[in-house]
């Protein structure tokens, strides 16, 4: 008996995707002989080196001795097509379940981090800005301090030049009072 994945197999198929769609069709297999049991037959007569014509007319008349009509037979390849047309709706749900969970949910939380990260840029900014802010007031608390320091250093230099010509005077003073009075 032709295995159902080479009735169906052609080159460049993916395995796995043939093997579920065969089980598909056999899992569904209508009871008698139909589509199904026919393109085993055309299978199995190819495989003896037939022409396709003469493989589908053979298969055809020995289906026909069991009561197979072409109509029949049609209906019921119509039948295999629904069942992997429902696969397929089914194989499309789960990718886009796959989709929401894998991809949408990602590129969400990737969102959701760059997001974050240009919040924190712009947060570095302001703290950037605000230092920059302070480093100026600091320039200029250090200049202020240092013009201050400066005065009072004057300040002081000159007290104490003054305060020195004062005790001297009074020095003098007490010292001519001595030798004058």
């Amino acid at each position: 008996m032709v295995p159902t994945k080479s009735l169906f197999a052609a080159e460049g198929l993916d395995e796995r995707s043939l093997d579920f769609l065969s089980n598909a069709v056999e899992k569904n297999n209508l009871p008698g002989f139909d589509y199904f049991e026919f393109k085993r037959a055309v299978a199995a007569l190819s495989q003896m080196q037939l022409d396709e014509a003469t493989c589908y007319k053979s298969a055809f008349a020995t289906a026909a001795t069991v009561g197979l009509t072409k109509e029949k037979l049609i209906e019921t390849a119509g039948y295999y097509r629904n069942v992997l047309l429902k696969e397929k709706e089914q194989f499309d749900k789960a990718l886009d379940s796959q989709n929401s969970t894998k991809v949408t949910s990602r590129e969400q939380e990737i969102k959701r981090l760059r997001d974050q990260i240009d919040r924190h840029k712009a947060e570095i900014a302001r703290l950037q800005d605000e230092m920059a802010g302070y480093l100026t007031q600091i320039d200029q608390a250090e200049a202020s301090v240092k013009q201050e320091a400066e005065k009072l250093e004057k300040t002081k230099t000159a007290f104490e030049k003054t305060h020195q010509s004062v005790l001297l005077q009074i020095d003098r003073d007490v010292e001519n009072m001595h030798k004058y009075l």
